[in-house]
């Protein structure tokens, strides 16, 4: 072999190492280029219309749903309002993107800002009155693409919800609040929201609210029909069962109390008149009171509430016994007055004053030798039968006897009405 001839061997391999070397660094600096959004594009950026859903076959997109609850308060009755935080998930498919070249993986982490650029649902929350996206200490969003070309959209956010209530059975009432989700422009000939066929919704477990329990949450589609199309919705309920123990506590024994306090009349005697009074009036003044308490926490509606009728009755009852005095008072009348002292007698004229105490003294010694004669002593001729009670006596007595069956009537009802209530609303509790 000649020496040109193993120079140009050389040559050769040479060459042939510097192009697989420059291969092999291509496809290194490929794999290492960051992702573009224009990779994503089909090949003529122009087929790709952001504002059109991406339709399949004619048919509808579909967009599923998954929403986590990880809590719910500031449940106010006043503004029938609460406050929620979730995570909001939206998934749907898009064929019109192009999968990355080096994706290798099950689904690929995408720039959140790409979506300003790329077709999204137009969903919103029909029933919110705020949100707020949370940033710290980065913002709470991420979008992934799969490679089957769904994307999903992740995002952190607490919302405060309108919750219409009905409070006529209050505060034995069950509310269902409600999360709605609604596209805004899409009707339903280009978009359908369904709920995540394997996890719809979770809720965490822990949630804790002062005066109201969670005791159910369910899903349900809530596509209404407007004068511009049918519009797709869903909707998370929340079922909230008001917890009784603290309107027991502070309502419903501290009335019940003063109704009783009420009837501590009825063994006054019925001339203290100042003390049956001011007992009286300062138990109604007192309930109330009471009663106001009880409505701070709730808007004013036009229609009578448990709570209401309740502490209505119980008013009643006070004013009664109220009421039960002044017939008592009534009754006795004025026998507790001083007798009216007795006229003086006429005095005796001057000229028969001697004649006068002369026939006296001779009728008393005259009846004195009779009862000596006859054995008789003075208190038998002179003891006869009791005289009767008095016309005031007997109207003091009437008055006791009203007293009498107040303490017996007046209980005896007020217990009556407390079983039937708490028997009518027995099956909320």
């Amino acid at each position: 072999m000649s020496i040109d001839e193993t120079h140009g061997g050389g040559m050769i391999s040479a060459i042939l190492s510097s192009v697989v070397l420059l291969l092999l660094l291509g496809r290194t600096a490929d794999a290492q280029r960051s992702l573009e959004f224009f990779d994503l594009l089909p090949e003529d950026p122009k087929l790709y219309d952001k504002m059109r859903p991406p339709k399949k076959d004619g048919q509808a997109t579909v967009v599923y749903f998954h929403v986590t609850v990880m809590g719910l308060d500031s449940i106010d009755e006043t503004s029938m309002t609460y406050a929620a935080d979730i995570f909001f998930a939206q998934t749907w498919k898009d064929n019109r993107l192009r999968l990355p070249e080096n994706m290798t993986s099950e689904y690929r982490l995408l720039e959140v800002d790409w979506l300003k650029n790329m077709w999204r649902p137009d969903s919103f929350f029909k029933n919110a009155k705020s949100v707020t996206f949370q940033t710290m200490t980065i913002p709470n969003h991420y979008l992934w693409l799969y490679k089957d070309k769904t994307i999903l959209y992740m995002v952190k956010l607490t919302l405060k919800l309108s919750c219409a209530m009905n409070f006529l059975i209050y505060p034995h009432d069950t509310q269902e609040c409600k999360l709605q989700m609604e596209s805004l422009s899409h009707t339903t000939d280009e978009m359908i929201f369904q709920w995540d066929p394997d996890v719809p919704l979770v809720v965490d477990e822990n949630i804790e609210l002062p005066q109201l329990q969670l005791v159910k949450n369910y899903t349900a589609d809530c596509t209404q029909v407007y004068s511009t199309g049918n519009f797709t919705c869903l909707e998370v309920i929340f079922v909230l069962k008001r917890r009784l123990g603290y309107y027991l506590f502070h309502t419903y024994v501290p009335t019940c109390l003063i109704v009783i306090m009420s009837w501590v009349s009825f063994w006054i005697k019925p001339e203290a008149a100042p003390a049956r009074v001011t007992l009286g009036v300062t138990s109604l003044l007192t309930l109330s009171t009471q009663h106001a308490k009880s409505q701070a926490s709730l808007p004013p509606v036009s229609y009578l509430k448990a709570v209401d009728a309740f502490m209505s009755v119980c008013t009643i009852f006070v004013f009664m016994a109220l009421m039960e005095y002044c017939l008592v008072n009534i009754v006795l009348g004025d026998s507790d007055a001083p007798p009216k002292p007795a006229p003086p007698p006429p005095p005796p004229s001057s000229s028969g004053s001697d004649t006068a105490k002369l026939d006296k003294i001779f009728d008393i010694a005259t009846k004195e030798n009779a009862i000596l004669l006859s054995g008789r002593s003075q208190k038998s001729t002179t003891a006869g039968p009791p005289p009767g009670p008095t016309p005031a006596q007997k109207a003091r007595m009437r008055a006791l006897n009203i007293d009498r069956v107040s303490r017996v009537f007046f209980p005896f009802l007020f217990a009556v009405l407390n079983v039937t209530y708490w028997i009518m609303f027995a099956e909320y509790i």
